[in-house]
């Protein structure tokens, strides 16, 4: 299996456009990504506040005469054990980007990873024999120098899936599946034919 460097030209040849512009897109991949890592954000957190607190009704101690300042509930913010003030409460971190957006980010995103000779292509991936060893050696022969390494293709059979599943430094993705997220945080992308294919169409659509 080996694998050579996806370069422009072949880039028009597979009908994919590319955005040369620096400037161009950078925006739209910004908000992407940090939509993307507020929409994973589970919004759970909460603190009770005084009304919440279970905590007896009565009055500490009498008003006058303790030489204490006075108190007229257990559960006031500024006890230990007493509610908070403003504390955060259970809701969504949700952001929506639409879909011209989400589009333009993307293909800003393999612009900049194929112009600069990051993606690799190969005919397929498949590794015959479930060993994590196997998925090791396949990934330093085609992308020696990566520390982390993402693979696309259509799909991968059983094997495959088991042989890469406890490695930490690289991912499988699905061509119709990949995001933007994904094509920049790794060092190397290698690409199958077919999933190149796929994505052409995902760019075209």
């Amino acid at each position: 299996m080996s694998a050579t460097i996806f370069t422009e030209k072949e880039a028009k040849e597979a009908s994919i456009e590319l955005i040369t512009d620096p400037a161009k897109g950078r925006q739209a991949v910004h908000d992407v990504v940090v939509a993307m890592r507020a929409n994973r954000r589970s919004g759970t957190a909460c603190t009770k506040t005084k009304g919440e607190i279970r905590a007896s009704g009565a009055k500490p101690w009498r008003q006058k005469g303790t030489g204490r300042a006075r108190a007229g509930d257990r559960a006031s913010p500024i006890w230990v054990g007493g509610g908070v003030v403003f504390g955060p409460r259970p809701r969504s971190y949700a952001k929506h980007t639409p879909k011209k957006v989400k589009v333009l980010a993307f293909r800003k995103a393999l612009s900049e990873r194929i112009l600069a000779g990051d993606i690799l292509l190969v005919d397929a991936f498949a590794i015959t024999e479930p060993k994590t060893k196997n998925f090791l050696t396949t990934l330093t022969g085609l992308a020696k120098d990566a520390r982390k390494t993402l693979v696309i293709g259509n799909g991968f059979d059983e094997n495959t899936y088991l042989s890469a599943r406890n490695v930490r430094t690289a991912s499988l993705a699905r061509a119709a599946d990949v995001n933007t997220e994904q094509l920049l945080a790794f060092d190397k992308i290698i690409v199958t034919k077919e999933a190149l294919t796929t994505l052409s169409e995902r760019l075209a659509s």
